[in-house]
């Protein structure tokens, strides 16, 4: 009677397994990275629904979420083969993660990715291991919250050396609290997922950071997935002269077809096929960025602070004139390289802090609100024209 008991329990917990997870939905994610990785946290709201999945491996990035359950889509771009091999590449570990913790300038005479004397060439860039292939410690977690510190040291191309703190905070933001800050009701009908970091770096070392020998900046950059209708959504301020200011060249001028700039508004095709880089200096930003993937109807929005009289660094690959004249938004569309390889694809929205003047014991904090929402087309395009002031169904056309 006991194995027939047995037999009868072992019976029914085999017809209540799950089914393999599918491929791009939010549990195939999740289960991944529990199984190739050593520390991962996640976070929920109390439905269950909207979920984040972050990694102290990498540095305390956001990998990963959905506004849909364990079964929605995943909004992050993963990069698996490079995570289920194991390897540390040399130069950039592109593992992906809808948004990692980095430092500019990235290139110039104060650039913390290339060595003094190095010509600004791709097989000279090499990205600090701190803020790619070194787990950061874990100081608090809940599932509402989790915090993330490390200790560093850098030396920039002019041999400036920066001994800094770094601590991430990320907390998930339920919707009411995004309805409240946007002062906008989100519809029934659309899923919402939402996400607050905060970014705080702190000189503890003796000698002040100053402009004379280069400044850092706080950088975050999200990797998404791209489709052949994904499109980044740019807004910024009709100033006069302001599409003079928007840097388009930074792999070479983008072609027509990729790239519509309108009095207060810019488009940049998002597919993964064409590298190319955009970005929008303080003096014209708007504090938010957005994309919209119209074959999944995704809208995707980051809002940051901009302060337009700030010294921001400039990130572009030449000795500069004026190394703290740099953006402080940019939208960048993976493709091939050269020599046919890729790193992707995916595509990314990015913004950045000020450049950050602190004298020793000083600290300086970036926040970021990244949120997703999905579903039906006409309440996203209701969203969208509230906090963009773009109308998608035009766009589509």
């Amino acid at each position: 009677m006991r194995v027939g008991i047995f037999f009868i329990i072992g019976l029914i917990s085999c017809t209540q397994q799950k089914p393999e997870p599918m491929t791009g939905t939010y549990r195939y994610d999740a289960e991944f990275l529990k199984k190739n990785t050593r520390q991962v946290i996640e976070l929920q709201d109390p439905t269950g629904q909207a979920k984040i999945l972050l990694s102290a491996d990498y540095q305390g990035r956001v990998m990963t979420s959905t506004s849909t359950g364990d079964e929605g889509m995943s909004y992050g771009w993963l990069n698996y083969e490079l995570i289920g091999s194991g390897e540390k590449r040399k130069q950039f570990n592109p593992v992906g993660g809808e948004e990692r913790f980095w430092l500019g300038p990235e290139g110039g005479q104060f650039s913390l990715y290339f060595s003094a004397g190095d010509s600004f060439a791709i097989e000279n860039w090499q990205v600090p291991p701190f803020i790619d292939t070194v787990s950061y410690d874990v100081a608090e977690q809940s599932t509402k919250a989790a915090t993330f510190v490390k200790q560093t040291v850098l030396t920039n191309y002019s041999g400036t050396q920066f001994e800094l703190q770094i601590e991430r905070r990320i907390s998930l933001v339920e919707k009411n609290a995004i309805e409240a800050s946007l002062q906008v009701s989100i519809p029934d009908e659309l899923s919402l997922v939402a996400y607050q970091t905060e970014n705080t770096i702190r000189n503890t070392g003796t000698s002040a950071w100053t402009k004379d020998s280069g400044l850092i900046s706080i950088w975050l950059l999200g990797m998404f997935t791209p489709s052949e209708k994904t499109v980044a959504i740019i807004p910024f301020h009709p100033f006069e002269n302001a599409r003079e200011l928007i840097s388009t060249n930074y792999f070479g001028e983008i072609p027509s077809e990729r790239l519509t700039i309108n009095d207060s508004v810019l488009y940049f095709t998002c597919d993964g096929k064409y590298r190319s880089k955009i970005g929008l200096p303080p003096s014209i930003a708007k504090p938010l960025a957005a994309s919209f993937d119209f074959q999944k109807n995704i809208l995707t929005v980051i809002y940051f602070d901009v302060d337009a009289d700030g010294d921001y660094v400039n990130s572009k690959w030449v000795l500069q004139q004026e190394p703290f004249r740099g953006d402080a938004v940019n939208s960048y569309n993976d493709g091939p390289l050269a020599d046919g390889s890729q790193l992707g694809p995916f595509y990314e929205l990015e913004s950045s802090s000020p450049a950050l003047a602190l004298k020793p014991g000083a600290k300086g904090t970036y926040r970021q609100l990244t949120f997703h929402a999905t579903g039906n087309f006409e309440k996203l395009n209701q969203l969208s024209q509230h906090v963009l002031s773009v109308n998608l169904a035009d766009l589509k056309k």
